[in-house]
């Protein structure tokens, strides 16, 4: 069974959550009994994850190996330059060493749902969406690497991983797919 998901801002990527006081998890999602995330995404980023029984086809999601592609829509503070997307394109070096080359391109603001709490609005800094495309899963990556260049994150949503996109779930929202 593969599940698409559409985890809201603010949500565990766990079904339980021992910290005091307890945070939002999956657990409130009514999603099918014995199915588990095939990969993360933080508790401050929103957009489809996957969830499966099957342990196989969770790894396939999740090996850098496998190298499957995973799209963010991302809001950043500031202008992106054109130096800026080719770092962004060429690999940026973290702490943790240089990224794979990514996928990058301005686009126009996406039509998202309002996110809760919204993002903060700054009258004298501009702000741009970004769609950027990994193939590998590092902790907080993309806001690492926005970061790294210039263009901290304000919003990120993933929007597709391999095949599977969130084409028209609405936060909190799941369905069953095809593999």
């Amino acid at each position: 069974m593969l599940i698409a998901f559409n985890k809201p801002y603010g949500v565990l990527c766990q079904f339980t959550d021992r910290s005091v006081p307890a945070r939002r998890t999956l657990a409130e999602f009514g999603l099918p009994p014995g199915v588990y995330p095939a990969g993360r995404l933080d508790f401050d980023s929103e957009g489809l994850l996957l969830l499966t029984d099957d342990g196989a086809l969770a790894h396939r999601f999740t090996d850098p190996r496998h190298k499957q592609p995973k799209t963010y829509w991302v809001q950043v503070e500031g202008t992106p330059s054109e130096p800026q997307l080719r770092a962004l394109r060429e690999g940026v070096a973290l702490n943790d060493g240089p990224t794979r080359p990514a996928q990058a391109r301005e686009i126009d603001p996406p039509a998202l749902w309002p996110r809760d709490p919204p993002v903060r609005f700054r009258k004298t800094v501009p702000d741009a969406w970004l769609e950027l495309t990994l193939r590998e899963g590092r902790n907080r990556q993309v806001r690492r690497m926005t970061a790294a260049v210039g263009l901290p994150t304000l919003r990120l949503v993933r929007v597709a991983l391999g095949t599977h996109r969130l084409d028209g779930l609405v936060p909190g929202q799941w369905r069953a797919c095809g593999a």
